[in-house]
């Protein structure tokens, strides 16, 4: 009990930090403005590992690799703990952290796309509350770049934009794909 305990507290903190650390990686990536609640939450919560990582971990193509590597590497770690725990350490050391990493590379997958989902549920709902809110610009200017292909195919209706729906659908679509990928893989790491 105390194990399981220990595990979801491990998750949980890892799992804050690595959505905070994708959000600052994807607004960077976006361009998108850090003056805002929203962005200085972000850069405050995550300064202190990404800071002192941009000496070692150069961007490329514009990519703040500071910030996304440290997210993988996190859910890495905790993967490896869980694994090590739960009897994975008889595999070797190699063979932990190979599938600890490939495990940490989905379970970043899973946090990207729930966040969009998360994001995109949030700008419905700040449509309707209240779209002049200091957070409405930040989170149009994460989700436009999904919404926007959608648009050109489904019209609005009675003007309801559907296009939010039917991203969510496709992105548990995505969700659904991405575990039978690492359940077809996981086998070949151990």
């Amino acid at each position: 009990m105390l194990l399981d305990i220990l595990n979801f507290l491990l998750d949980v903190v890892a799992s804050f930090f690595g959505y905070l650390l994708l959000l600052r990686f994807v607004m960077q990536w976006r361009r998108v403005s850090f003056k805002n609640p929203l962005g200085h939450f972000v850069l405050q919560t995550t300064n202190w590992v990404v800071l002192p990582l941009r000496r070692a971990i150069p961007g490329l193509f514009g990519l703040d690799f500071a910030s996304l590597v440290p997210a993988w590497l996190l859910q890495a770690a905790v993967k490896a703990a869980m694994l090590a725990v739960k009897g994975g350490a008889a595999l070797g050391a190699g063979a932990l952290v190979t599938a600890a990493l490939a495990m940490g590379f989905f379970e970043l997958l899973h946090m990207a796309v729930m966040a969009a989902i998360v994001l995109m549920l949030v700008q419905a709902v700040i449509s309707w509350v209240n779209p002049h809110t200091p957070l409405a610009g930040p989170i149009h200017a994460l989700t436009d770049p999904l919404l926007k292909p959608l648009r050109r195919i489904v019209p609005p209706i009675a003007n309801v934009d559907l296009s939010p729906l039917v991203a969510i659908v496709l992105a548990q679509v995505l969700l659904m794909l991405l575990a039978y990928a690492k359940a077809a893989l996981m086998p070949l790491l151990f």
